[in-house]
């Protein structure tokens, strides 16, 4: 009995609908949509909404236009699909108005027309549609088809958010955040996002794990980091894949697992994210985790330089410039170079400037190399610092400037560069662009010395020696001598001999010291 009541309720159903009762012949058409006592099919679904909506029933001109808009029984026609939500928007039937707003904003088998689209959400939204709600608040937000006005903006998030719309509490979290609208409140930021990301919204739950690994605005917590971002990247949020991938590589908030950061690089890189690709391609060049394999490694080289990422961009210049899993081809090695350095690459605009300097596979060109140190010394490149400084030295160069040279080699000396260190002592030892200064240049060479630097640990040597720029210490000059003499620098065992001879006089009264050889003060060779 129980099994013959629903073919009983589709025959009462089937009875209305032949009559003509427009309710029954949506019912039916929803039957048949959803395969509920009927077989399911598309193609019976559409004919019964057809009927439904001919007869002016809103809910059957609404539904027959989302099957117009997905194709489903028939072909996609978004123009179509646009007349039906019109009929039923104009009925008052909020969902339709929304679906006519969408099709409104993207153009989508109408004329792109923010206005109309204001339009037709503002009426859903004010009759309570979230969806609606948020997309006004959107476009009030940026000021499309409407003033821009964040104070409203945020008045229609709220109701949305109100109602559990997740993209809504999302957006709400992200004014707060930002304090757009509203006064500056991270933990009502927080609060909005955890809303959203509990109901399962990717980019709440990856802006959520962002905060829990970094501490902000909530407990520093990597568990929850991972977690968050392991909810987001079940979804194909690729950022949240590829920080996923980062925390598996450093075992921060999960035991290290290069299997999994691996698995979590792949995906984010077959979504296309060109630092995951990067990262890839890094691995295989390597044959970490993976079996060496620089044609792979170009792929995914190649993937993540053509949109532009510009670590890509140097990488697979690299491969091209050393025949790595390629021919060797220095014109196309020297085109990625290029492109990445006009990016802000800094290791490109260093390598640019290097091979305009010596003319490796470019023309020879002083001011061309220059220009390519300035832009990487600019960004605090030591190296580049270092190389543009000994252009700026040069007489033949495109820019000789002793003054120039010398604060560029400061730089790079502060940041602990070794060769500028001891071309800085040489400058204060000789007062060459700076006014002569023992005690400077001894600082300079200790340092350039501690580095293991042989020649500046001979000239340290010789001022404990003679005293200049620091007391005089036989004790410390044997030893400077001695590993200047070790690190292969000519004339430090004579310098050692004198020294230990100094050193043993000093004990023994009777003795007569030793002196170095007329004009035998600091070594100042560059």
């Amino acid at each position: 009995m129980a099994d013959r009541e629903p073919h009983a309720d589709v025959a009462r159903i089937r009875a209305l609908a032949e009559n003509g009762a427009t309710h029954a012949q949506h019912a039916l058409g929803f039957r048949y949509f959803n395969g509920d006592g009927v077989p399911q099919s598309f193609e019976m679904a559409l004919a019964w909404y057809r009927q439904a909506a001919n007869g002016g029933l809103a809910q059957a001109q609404y539904n027959l236009g989302v099957m117009y808009q997905k194709g489903q029984g028939i072909g996609t026609d978004l123009a179509e699909a646009a007349h039906w939500y019109r009929l039923a928007a104009e009925q008052g039937y909020p969902p339709a108005q929304y679906n006519l707003g969408w099709l409104y904003a993207k153009g989508h088998g109408v004329a792109m027309n923010a206005d109309e689209a204001r339009h037709w959400f503002g009426k859903a939204a004010e009759q309570g549609d979230a969806g609606a709600q948020n997309n006004l608040g959107m476009m009030y937000d940026t000021g499309k088809g409407v003033p821009q006005d964040h104070a409203q903006a945020i008045a229609w998030y709220r109701k949305a958010a109100g109602q559990g719309h997740a993209r809504a509490q999302f957006n709400l979290g992200q004014r707060y955040e930002s304090g757009q609208g509203v006064a500056r409140d991270v933990r009502e930021a927080v609060a909005w996002y955890r809303k959203a990301a509990e109901q399962g919204h990717a980019p709440a739950q990856f802006n959520l794990a962002l905060r829990h690994e970094k501490g902000d605005g909530v407990p520093q917590d990597s568990g929850a980091a991972v977690r968050w971002y392991r909810a987001a990247a079940e979804q194909d949020h690729v950022s949240a894949q590829f920080n996923l991938a980062l925390l598996h590589d450093s075992g921060l908030g999960v035991p290290r697992d290069e299997r999994q950061a691996l698995d979590w690089y792949r995906r984010a890189a077959a979504l296309g994210h060109a630092a995951a690709q990067d990262n890839l391609g890094q691995r295989y060049e390597a044959g970490q985790g993976v079996s060496r394999d620089l044609a792979e490694a170009a792929h995914w080289y190649r993937k993540a330089a053509e949109q532009g990422f510009p670590a890509a961009q140097y990488h697979l210049g690299q491969l091209y410039d050393n025949g790595g899993g390629m021919p060797r081809d220095a014109g196309a090695a020297i085109d990625w170079y290029r492109k990445a350095a006009h990016q802000g690459h800094v290791r490109a605009q260093f390598d640019l400037g290097l091979r305009h300097e010596t003319g490796q596979d470019v023309p020879r060109d002083l001011a061309e190399a220059m220009h390519w140190y300035s832009r990487a010394a600019e960004q605090e490149y030591a190296a580049a610092q270092y190389h543009l400084a000994l252009l700026h030295d040069r007489d033949d160069g495109p820019a000789p400037d002793v003054l120039r040279a010398g604060d560029w080699y400061g730089k790079a000396a502060e940041q602990g560069h070794v060769q500028a260190q001891f071309a800085l002592a040489l400058r204060h030892d000789n007062g060459q662009g700076v006014p002569r200064d023992f005690t400077l240049a001894f600082g300079w060479y200790r340092q350039a010395a501690l580095q293991g630097h042989a020649r500046a640990q001979l000239n340290v040597g010789l001022m404990y020696f003679s005293g200049q720029g620091t007391g005089a210490d036989m004790a410390q000059a044997l030893q400077w001598f001695e590993l200047a003499e070790r690190n292969g620098e000519p004339g430090a065992a004579r310098y050692a001999r004198e020294a230990t001879l100094r050193l043993h006089a000093s004990n023994s009264p009777a003795t007569e010291l030793v002196s170095l050889a007329p004009g035998s003060g600091t070594e100042t060779w560059p």
